[in-house]
């Protein structure tokens, strides 16, 4: 440093320091920005993040099935009989041991993702034309699994329950999964 450098001298080159390092690093995110923001899902995506779904339509012990991130999910009006079958399973005899209350938020409706969770099968049960199991619930054709009215594996090789997604209630007739 120049011993006959002036204090207005150490400030000025203090500020151009300053300045020129605030300039780059405002450059730099600048730069970087638009390679951060290519790695946010695209609108498309978004859109498929999460399913609304009327409940009206659905009758008392009627299913139907919505596309949710390109997965089947079962909605089921479930009927006094089957919360009651439900409800009163012991736990000692689930494989993947969880409680009616733990699935449901409203007793009358089970929403799950209709995919066995032993290789990815599409369980019967939906239509009331397809075997239910010996639960009353679903039936895995490919491998043999049995699902009861909670969607709870009961016999055969799946490992869990039916997965129950993220949703909750935007009315008391329309339900938002996602």
């Amino acid at each position: 440093m120049n011993e006959t450098a002036s204090p207005d001298d150490k400030t000025r080159r203090d500020f151009l320091l300053l300045s020129t390092v605030a300039v780059g690093a405002v450059g730099t995110g600048l730069a970087i920005w638009p390679l951060v923001d290519a790695m946010n899902p695209a609108a498309d995506t978004l859109a498929l993040s999460t399913t609304d779904v009327d409940l009206t339509p659905i009758a008392e012990g009627q299913s139907i099935t919505v596309v949710w991130q390109g997965k089947p999910v079962f909605v089921r009006h479930r009927t006094a009989a089957e919360i009651k079958t439900a409800e009163a399973v012991a736990m000692i005899d689930l494989i993947d041991p969880q409680t009616d209350k733990d699935r449901v938020t409203k007793p009358q409706w089970l929403i799950m993702v209709g995919i066995c969770t032993h290789l990815g099968c599409i369980p019967l049960g939906q239509k009331s034309s397809e075997p239910k199991g010996e639960y009353g619930g679903w039936f895995c054709p490919c491998h043999g699994s049995h699902y009861d009215t909670s969607g709870r594996i009961r016999k055969g090789p799946a490992p869990k329950n039916l997965v129950v997604p993220a949703y909750k209630y935007l009315t008391d007739t329309t339900v938002k999964i996602g």
